[in-house]
Order: C-alpha cells, then structure tokens, then sequence
C-alpha cells in the first residue's frame, strides 16, 4: 500500500509506492485516486512533463505566481535528485523554511507541494529524468523563483550547473510574497 508522508511543510508529503520486483524489472503506482482522496490530496491534474538533467544540475527554486499557482506532483524515473521545497506563504507557520527529500528510480518514490511552494532540485546522479504534473497548465508570464541559494539550504554543492535564469532570480529575502495558506 502507498505510504502517504507529511513533510515539515503544511500541506507536502512524501509519496512513498511499494515497488514491486520481478525479473522483468520494476513496477510502482505513483498517483492512485482513491489514496490520494483518503487524504485529501488533489487528484485534478491540467498538465505533465518532464526535465532530464545531468550530473550536478541544479534546478530552481521556481513556482507560478497567483492565480495560475498549482499543486505539484514531482517523481524521479532515472537517477537521483536531492528535491527541495521552500514555503512562501506569508501566514504559514514554516514561511521561510525548507524540506530536502531524496528523490530516485530506487526509491519509487515522490513529492506531493501545495501551492505556495518554490520548488528545486540538485541531481546526485545523472541523467536525472523527474515527471510533474500540475494543477495549472504553465502560464509564462506568472513564471517565476527565488535564488537557490537564498533560502538556508545545505545543497551538497556550491557551484552546481545552473541556467542563467536561475542565477538572476530574486532573493527569498527580497521576494514580496502573495501566497497565503489555502
């Protein structure tokens, strides 16, 4: 049975499947409805897709802005990722903290944001490919993230492959947040 994990956020978890193994290989079940709705999880989904990165790639820390923000379903199928998430919702008891999950094909396993939530990810072992789906269909204008290293985070690298884009981004402490907790 999956394992439903509440992370130090409100509102995130852990999604852990059995992975069930045979000769053949593996199989896990990520997102099952009636698991999810015990738990009061979303199980409305507008898009999916996926990023594939190498070896020490840095990913975030992104998010949508209001009213396109979304819930998040995040899992790695290849390699191994060290998955963050950052709470910036202004009423949250956590505002400002963070939960680092370890995210690998081993492992089976996912991440389950609310919105409010910049997400990111370091790959420890590449090519990492992570599926998400979202509630939101991605809007390019409500685009947008804080600095990966702006937020207390311990990555286990510091000077990891970024974009450009992640390098400009505003830092958590000069970010004006509109997220609130729902």
């Amino acid at each position: 049975m999956t394992e439903i994990i509440g992370l130090d956020l409100p509102g995130a978890f852990e999604i852990r499947p059995p992975v069930h193994r045979d000769l053949r290989g593996t199989f896990r079940k990520i997102m099952h409805r009636p698991t999810f709705e015990r738990h009061g999880l979303s199980t409305e989904f507008a898009e999916e897709y996926f990023t594939e990165s190498a070896d020490r790639v840095l990913r975030g820390l992104h998010f949508q802005l209001p009213p396109h923000d979304h819930v998040k379903l995040v899992y790695c199928v290849t390699g191994a990722v060290l998955d963050v998430a950052v709470d910036l919702r202004r009423d949250s008891p956590t505002f400002g903290r963070h939960v680092m999950v370890e995210l690998s094909a081993e492992l089976g396993n996912g991440v389950y944001l609310p919105p409010g939530l910049a997400h990111g990810f370091y790959v420890r072992r590449g090519p990492a490919i992570l599926v998400y789906k979202t509630s939101t269909v991605h809007t390019a204008s409500a685009d947008s993230g804080i600095r990966w290293d702006s937020a207390g985070i311990d990555w286990p690298d510091t000077a990891p492959i970024l974009s450009g884009r992640d390098l400009n981004l505003p830092t958590l402490e000069s970010f004006e947040s509109p997220f609130h907790i729902r």
